[in-house]
């Protein structure tokens, strides 16, 4: 290591890690051996014991975020690979290790960090605010540098967060992104006990902690999702289910809503806008159903909504996160795990959306 950090244990000269070659299919996805990575003194080396499978990840690998794309995140799937465009920052450094959600432990310190965090098992804040927190220039791990899908991963101390409780690494590892793109949604539309918000959407793993950090906060929630989920999404804390496979808009049209948290957009979008009541919120993190839609601007200021958009996260996310699980708030939802090498087999069963909450997986032994 370059520079020789206080660690735990003697520390290899490589490991095993899921490396992104470029824009494509799952031929795009090797699990190979690659050098450790060094570590600065302001940085932590973490061993990754659980990372979770995001959108971010898929979408990035199949070069979603490029303009030049307008169809739903499904059917990027079917496309051929872009011009390396796509990622969250336009350009991504492929090959790159991906992973944007890391519970691990830290097992090396950099020489100006604080030593008493060895051993310490933590949640790693991926996005990280470049230039302070009143700005929105944004450096996120798996995107701008190597991320989690391996067995070690540096990061900079300041977005290492330990935390305590009884959970599972796999289980803790459902937390960040998800977590945090809700809480901060949430925040920004300004959900209280006064609420009633239309969570989209709603079995996914940002949909699902929407509804939970929600009914934290006392809202009414009403969730899209369809009927063979709805018992599941209810016990989660939705108190009434649109179901997207029945007569879903005459049911919506019902309805009238302060907060929209939705990240589907495409062709329902339109549909939304109109059930916000005056001075109403929308907010969107988000974009599967498509990117291109339709907007009326008289839904948006005859009413005075409000459009948010909501990519960076907010300071008081992450530590108030922490604090939700260690005073038991909030709860995993741990759809299933894979080993880190079985990569196209969990993206695979992420993509089908046939479940609720979140995929995780959890290093091989060879990793290490």
């Amino acid at each position: 290591m370059a520079d020789n950090p206080n660690s735990l244990t003697a520390l290899p000269d490589q490991m095993k890690a899921v490396v992104t070659l470029g824009e494509g299919g799952y031929d795009k996805l090797s699990y190979q051996r690659v050098d450790m990575p060094d570590i600065g003194p302001h940085q932590l080396l973490l061993k990754v014991l659980a990372a979770g499978v995001n959108n971010t990840d898929i979408n990035t690998r199949l070069g979603w975020y490029s303009r030049k794309v307008e169809t739903s995140t499904a059917e990027s799937a079917e496309r051929d690979a872009g011009d390396g465009s796509g990622g969250w920052a336009g350009q991504t450094p492929f090959p790159l290790i991906q992973g944007t959600d890391c519970c691990g432990e830290i097992i090396a310190v950099g020489a100006e960090t604080d030593r008493s965090l060895l051993g310490k098992r933590a949640l790693v804040r991926a996005c990280m605010r470049t230039n302070g927190f009143d700005s929105y220039d944004m450096t996120w791990m798996a995107s701008n540098f190597n991320g989690a899908f391996a067995g070690y991963v540096a990061v900079p101390a300041s977005e290492v967060f330990p935390v305590c409780c009884e959970w599972s690494d796999a289980e803790l590892a459902t937390i960040p992104c998800a977590y945090a793109t809700a809480e901060t949604m949430l925040a920004r539309a300004g959900c209280d006990k006064m609420s009633h918000i239309l969570v989209t959407g709603a079995s996914g793993g940002v949909g699902s902690a929407t509804i939970q950090l929600a009914k934290r906060r006392g809202a009414h929630i009403t969730a899209v999702t369809t009927t063979a989920k709805a018992e599941a999404v209810k016990a989660i804390g939705a108190d009434i289910i649109l179901r997207r496979d029945s007569d879903f808009h005459e049911m919506l049209s019902q309805q009238q809503f302060d907060i929209i948290v939705d990240n589907v957009a495409g062709d329902d979008f339109p549909h939304l806008l109109k059930q916000l009541v005056a001075g109403g919120r929308y907010v969107s993190s988000g974009a599967i159903a498509g990117p291109i839609v339709q907007l009326d601007m008289r839904d948006l200021y005859l009413k005075d909504i409000t459009l948010i958009g909501s990519t960076a996260w907010d300071e008081a996310v992450f530590p108030d996160l922490i604090s939700y699980i260690e005073g038991r708030e909030i709860k995993p939802l741990l759809a299933k795990q894979f080993a880190l090498s079985e990569i196209v087999a969990a993206q695979t069963y992420f993509s089908e959306k046939s479940y609720i909450g979140n995929v995780v997986l959890v290093p091989d032994e060879d990793a290490y």
